[in-house]
């Protein structure tokens, strides 16, 4: 018993990182905003720094206990570090740190924010670090708070020598009355003895040093300015913003609902993509340019047309309902197109306007007078009109109830009625937007295929699958779908791009269709 093989395909992640980078590219303006921010807060950090310098002193604490007397007791447990530099940081310590400096009492709290206090390890030796905005003023104030506080553990100690002092004269003067009230010889000698050990104390309190440590490194100007310099700090900011600005084009192309690739809608809709109209940058265009005019977005809708008889449809005639998701595509442009097209290929070809939210296409085409009719298109509809295609030839045009006006219920009857059978010719049909009217599902019925018109960058792929979903339920056959990459540009930008002179017609030519294995989008070029 076998199961099912998985081939991994190790050439697969290349293409996966290419199709992640492309998607961070295509929001360069939200990388571009967090590069802008990472380097204003670099620059911004760097300019508040800029003009600061920190002085450092160091004052080595000395124990008050006789360094001969307790030999047996460890330098470091004679004096707690921890609570000298709580004390060294204390409210006191600022307070005559700022008269040393000349400042009043009132900035003693704005002078402990500058001030940081370090000890190392195993260390007896305190660090004071201030930070100011001029180097002279930062040495005063690291020189004024280690004075500060050596002055305070001084007045700390003569105060404890203050309080020995006069618990031990209250001694004597007790044991002094007792020897005064009490004659007795031997009990005179003993009373003796500890008045004597008493006085002996007295000495041994009022020797004692009471200063408290020794500066060993006085504060000095500083000749730069303290922290990392303007190189340092705008590359931080500039990688700083690039991280930024790549996770916040990750998140909106993560949320981005909208089209922006033919990889993005084949895997929505389920259907090959058969054509990519590119960007039109003249936005006054005609409609109408198979036979006309040249250019890209021509030779597109040949290409489509040449893929749709070798692929999708019949090689003779066939009937072809173009629809978009919802207004905004340029349905109308790829049908007449196509048809022309159509007509260049050498089949009869029938354009159903069957949109009423939109004005007529025979008033935005170029006709041709009714008594140019020849025998073969006497058979038309009534009202059809005759489409003149330039060098594809010509195709007719009717209107299946679409004038402009509001929508009217017998739109898909009248355009029922105007399709022609699957033996006569063919038909391209162009109806209101798939997921606004339920016209193009009664249309879609009696077509051979649905081709599906949407913006690139403005088509959700949610309505891809919508549409996809309501053509599979019709029973409707879903041939692919083209993408418009956009018409309209700016004014300027067209301007600029224009070209002078008229532009020449196009020569009849035949497309090239390149059909990838594994890639269902459209390749064309001109032989």
């Amino acid at each position: 018993m076998t199961g099912p093989i998985h081939v991994y395909d190790r050439y697969d992640e290349p293409d996966q990182l290419r199709d992640q980078l492309r998607r961070l590219l295509r929001h360069r303006a939200v990388i571009a905003l967090g590069i802008v921010l990472g380097l204003l807060g670099g620059a911004a950090l760097a300019f508040s720094r800029a003009h600061t310098y920190t002085s450092t002193s160091e004052v080595l604490v000395r124990s008050t206990a006789d360094p001969f007397g307790t030999v047996s007791v460890a330098a470091d447990n004679q004096v707690s570090m921890g609570t000298e530099q709580q004390i060294a940081a204390s409210a006191a310590v600022a307070v005559r740190a700022a008269r040393l400096m000349g400042r009043a009492d009132a900035t003693a709290a704005t002078l402990g924010k500058d001030l940081r206090i370090t000890n190392r390890a195993k260390s007896q030796v305190l660090r004071f670090e201030f930070t100011a905005r001029t180097p002279g003023r930062a040495a005063r104030g690291a020189n004024a708070f280690a004075e500060a506080y050596l002055a305070d553990r001084k007045a700390r100690n003569e105060a404890a020598v203050q309080r020995a002092g006069r618990s031990v004269q209250q001694q004597i003067k007790a044991v002094q009355a007792a020897k005064e009230k009490d004659e007795d010889e031997a009990v005179d000698k003993a009373v003796q003895s500890e008045l004597d050990t008493l006085h002996k104390r007295i000495v041994e309190i009022n020797s004692r040093d009471t200063v408290g440590g020794d500066i060993v490194r006085r504060g000095e100007a500083p000749a730069r300015p303290s922290g990392p310099g303007w190189a340092v700090l705008l590359t931080l900011g500039l990688a700083s913003g690039l991280a930024l600005g790549v996770l916040l084009a990750w998140l909106r192309s993560a949320l981005d609902s909208r089209v922006r690739s033919a990889d993005e809608a084949r895997a929505a809709l389920r259907a090959p993509v058969l054509g990519l109209l590119p960007p039109e940058p003249d936005e006054d265009a005609p409609l109408l340019t198979v036979g006309h005019q040249g250019g890209d977005r021509a030779e597109t809708c040949r290409a489509l047309a040449y893929r749709l008889r070798r692929t999708g449809l019949p090689a003779g005639a066939g009937r072809v309902l173009v629809v978009s998701p919802r207004r905004g595509a340029a349905t109308e442009e790829v049908a007449v197109n196509l048809a022309a097209a159509f007509a260049e290929c050498g089949d009869e070809v029938l354009l159903v306007d069957a949109d009423p939210g939109t004005p007529a296409l025979t008033t935005r085409l170029p006709l041709l007078p009714d008594d140019a009719r020849t025998p073969e298109e006497a058979s038309l509809p009534e009202g059809s009109r005759l489409v003149d295609a330039g060098a594809a030839g010509r195709f007719a045009c009717c209107v299946g109830g679409g004038t402009g006006g509001p929508a009217q219920p017998g739109g898909s009857a009248a355009v029922h009625r105007l399709l022609p059978g699957p033996d006569s010719r063919a038909a391209v049909v162009v109806t209101r937007p798939l997921l606004e009217h339920a016209d193009a599902l009664a249309v879609a019925q009696r077509v051979d295929g649905v081709l599906l018109v949407a913006g690139l960058d403005t088509t959700r792929r949610d309505d891809l699958k919508r549409a996809h979903e309501l053509i599979d339920c019709s029973g409707a056959t879903l041939l692919g779908a083209v993408l418009d990459a956009g018409r309209r540009r700016g004014r300027l930008r067209a301007l600029l791009r224009r070209r002078p002179g008229r532009r020449p017609e196009a020569e009849p030519v035949t497309p090239v269709v390149e059909l990838p294995a594994q890639d269902e989008t459209l390749t064309v070029s001109r032989g």
